[in-house]
């Protein structure tokens, strides 16, 4: 998994090629055809159409009562609905229960298309349209930006839960794209070496390094396995370079997104390599937004305090029914 804020490459090219093509050799054989991608959580995998994309998938569990309870991943180079897996099996079964998989992502279709903040947020839009009524949404890490935005034009987001959520600190590497280019530079070079630098990105060592900068603890296998896969899918390098290139990223998220919320937003965190929390006492001093921090946890804390994290949501919920 890439880190999720996009940091720079600090290798020179020449020796990160090198480096692609020892890892290519050693885990993807010439000619081998990707696996189906198998499901990322229990419950039923559904599509929609969205214009552009083509299908977007999402996991269903309509179980239960209470509001529907979206669930929405991060965005890097792996990114999958197996991300909030903790989360839909704590919740499934007792509330109706949907996960998103983002454009380019997951089950999802990866054209080789523009990928924006606003594409992602379309995705999310056109499933709270599509389950046509209030809806409580868990989001992660940059995932937030977009839940934030779709926020702030969709009556029926009551509430909006944040995971480590990108845009409440300084920027890091290509995490605001260039102001004179919006990162279309960095875009360009990038798709001049997309494919081996994506071979790069989606080996195993490369994948456990950058997840272990999310964990605490020892780094979730099924995760780790799970990454694997969904980053052999086809065109599975597509949207991946518009966000290394930072073109995913809301420059000034704070201002534009998080300061004009107008519904009740609790965010979880404690420490996170690829994201920092600067103006997170500013956001919590608005009206209607709390702010919990779970101790011991490096970015996903609801693989490694899920207990909390529970704890933390359910009394955010019963505040804002």
């Amino acid at each position: 998994m890439t880190p999720r804020s996009g940091r720079r490459w600090r290798l020179p090219l020449a020796a990160l090629l090198v480096l692609v093509g020892v890892a290519a050799a050693r885990t993807l054989p010439p000619g081998s055809p990707a696996p189906a991608l198998r499901p990322a959580l229990s419950g039923e995998r559904r599509f929609l159409d969205l214009p552009g994309i083509g299908r977007v998938a999402y996991y269903a569990d309509p179980r239960g009562d209470g509001r529907p309870l979206v669930l929405t991943p991060s965005v890097n180079a792996a990114a999958s609905a197996y991300e909030m897996k903790p989360l839909w099996d704590a919740y499934a079964g007792t509330r109706p229960l949907y996960a998103l998989e983002w454009p380019g992502f997951g089950s999802s279709d990866r054209p080789d298309v523009p990928y924006t903040p606003e594409l992602m947020t379309s995705a999310l839009a056109a499933l709270v349209s599509q389950l046509g009524g209030d809806v409580d949404v868990v989001a992660l890490s940059l995932g937030s930006e977009f839940a934030a935005r779709a926020a702030l034009s969709e009556p029926h987001i009551r509430t909006l839960a944040l995971i480590s959520p990108s845009g409440l600190g300084a920027s890091r590497g290509t995490q605001q794209a260039s102001a004179e280019d919006d990162g279309q530079r960095l875009y360009r070079r990038l798709r001049a070496v997309g494919t081996p630098l994506y071979a790069l990105l989606r080996t195993r060592p490369s994948i456990e390094l950058f997840l272990a900068r999310s964990f605490r603890g020892p780094v979730d296998q099924g995760l780790v396995e799970y990454s694997l896969e969904t980053t052999r899918q086809p065109g599975a390098r597509n949207a991946p370079l518009y966000f290394i290139s930072g073109q995913l990223f809301t420059p000034d998220a704070y201002r534009d997104l998080y300061s004009r919320l107008g519904v009740p937003t609790l965010v979880l965190y404690d420490r996170d390599g690829f994201v920092s929390f600067d103006r997170l006492p500013e956001f919590a001093s608005r009206p209607g937004v709390r702010a919990v921090r779970i101790e011991g946890t490096d970015g996903l804390p609801h693989f490694e305090r899920l207990t909390e994290v529970r704890a933390a949501l359910d009394a955010f919920w019963g505040e804002n029914r």
